[in-house]
């Protein structure tokens, strides 16, 4: 018989109350008692399937860089200041945000397919109108529905790698997701800058709904279910606002979703950035704003190959995050002391270094707060999974138009907010996670 709401809460509080500290849980190497059939199912798809959910990683990053290189042709197209079509990539976010809310409990309670594929359908509406759209104030709609259906992606890829994985074999296969959908932010802006070359800001909506229909198909033909039926919520909505209220009653949780999230922030704040402080303060070119924007994606992609392949059961993940937060707060400094003009005039190159530095240093310090969060939870990793999905887009939703307040001849804006979300970071990581406590 189906467990009751109550019965199920009654669960997770447990779970939530005794959860681990961020010490491998049982099962850490992958072979856990009574894992569900249909997650060790997935698992043995191996490869199949690390590349189906990378896929859906890879939709924000796709969504927003390809339509990076394209941000100063759109205001001219729409006659709108830069910090109205800024408000293009925040409405995303905010889509992003609010429908991971929605999605990851819908997860919970229906699996993980059939709410995955309505999303990635909607999606590809959404995303189509956005070629015609006419006005900024349409765009922005249209973007903030592509954001609300992209959502599913992400949040159900997540959860499905908390259905599969648990302890350090989840950390090491997020630090492999990062690898392919790091790939998104390398190519997205390069596949954007070339688009540029033969049609306009509207072509670049074009490819993107071609890729978001041909994901949804390989979601639909290769992606099984890996949440069973008897696994799943019967609660409603009381239940689920039960449950992410648990969560976040979890200080250590909070503590690593809002250290995740701020580290995001500051990630966020150098992507809306970045394509004006490049291209209009010093001069670059689309072409050559899409080969920096891949170069630090490299970077994210190399360190957090490090991370995964080397750190990870070598090194507490804490370590490894303690040091990942500490190079981007350093990095930031650096950029803020650079913008503000205290070396002078110091032109692009040592811009683009620092941004190159702050960017590989998320390779470690993304996953490893990803992994140690679920670690935390296993009966609702829908509603965990949106929790840290939702902070990171809001919080990124909120630093993104801060970037250009002081208008579009300072890049100082971008680097107070990335020292300002990385101090932030570090705070809330040792004021709430309390690592060496736990380490103790």
């Amino acid at each position: 018989m189906p467990e009751s709401g109550a019965s199920r809460a009654q669960q997770e509080r447990t779970h939530i109350s005794t959860a681990g500290t961020g010490a491998t849980e049982p099962g850490a190497t992958g072979t856990t008692p009574g894992k569900p059939a249909a997650a060790e199912a997935a698992r043995r798809t191996g490869l199949l399937v690390t590349l189906v959910l990378g896929g859906l990683t890879a939709v924000p990053p796709l969504s927003m860089d390809m339509y990076l290189p394209a941000l100063p042709a759109v205001t001219d197209s729409l006659h709108a200041p830069a910090a109205t079509v800024q408000l293009t990539l925040t409405a995303c976010l905010t889509g992003l945000a609010l429908g991971q809310v929605v999605v990851g409990p819908l997860s919970d309670r229906w699996g993980r397919r059939g709410p995955l594929l309505i999303g990635m359908m909607i999606y590809v509406v959404a995303t189509a109108l956005c070629v015609f759209a006419p006005t900024t104030g349409l765009l922005i709609g249209f973007r903030l529905l592509q954001g609300l259906a992209g959502a599913a992606g992400i949040v159900i890829a997540r959860a499905v790698v908390r259905d599969m994985y648990d302890g350090v074999e989840m950390a090491r296969f997020f630090s492999t997701l990062m690898l392919i959908s790091g790939v998104a932010p390398i190519v997205a802006p390069l596949i954007g800058g070339q688009v540029l070359r033969f049609t306009d800001w509207r072509g670049i909506f074009a490819v993107l709904t071609v890729v978001g229909l041909v994901l949804t198909l390989v979601v639909w033909k290769w992606l099984g279910e890996t949440l069973p039926p008897r696994d799943r919520h019967t609660g409603g909505l009381g239940d689920a606002l039960r449950t992410m209220r648990q969560l976040l009653a979890d200080r250590v949780f909070t503590g690593y979703m809002i250290a995740g999230s701020l580290a995001f922030a500051a990630l966020f704040s150098y992507v809306s950035a970045s394509p004006f402080v490049v291209q209009e303060i010093y001069g670059a070119s689309p072409q050559t704003f899409s080969l920096l924007f891949g170069i630090n994606s490299v970077g994210m992609i190399i360190v957090g190959q490090i991370n995964g392949r080397i750190l990870v059961g070598r090194v507490s993940l804490d370590k490894a995050l303690t040091f990942g937060l500490s190079v981007i707060t350093l990095a930031a400094a650096a950029l803020l002391l650079m913008t503000t003009g205290v070396f002078g005039d110091v032109g692009l190159f040592p811009v683009a270094a620092g941004l190159f530095v702050l960017m590989s240093a998320m390779g470690m310090a993304m996953p490893n707060t990803n992994a140690q969060a679920l670690m935390r939870t296993k009966h609702a990793a829908g509603s965990a999974s949106a929790l840290l999905g939702t902070s990171s887009f809001l919080i990124g939703a909120i630093a993104s138009p801060l970037v250009g307040i002081a208008g579009e001849d300072t890049a100082v804006p971008m680097a107070v907010v990335q020292l300002v979300c990385a101090v932030g970071a570090m705070a809330c990581f040792l004021g709430l996670c309390r690592p060496w406590r736990r380490a103790a």
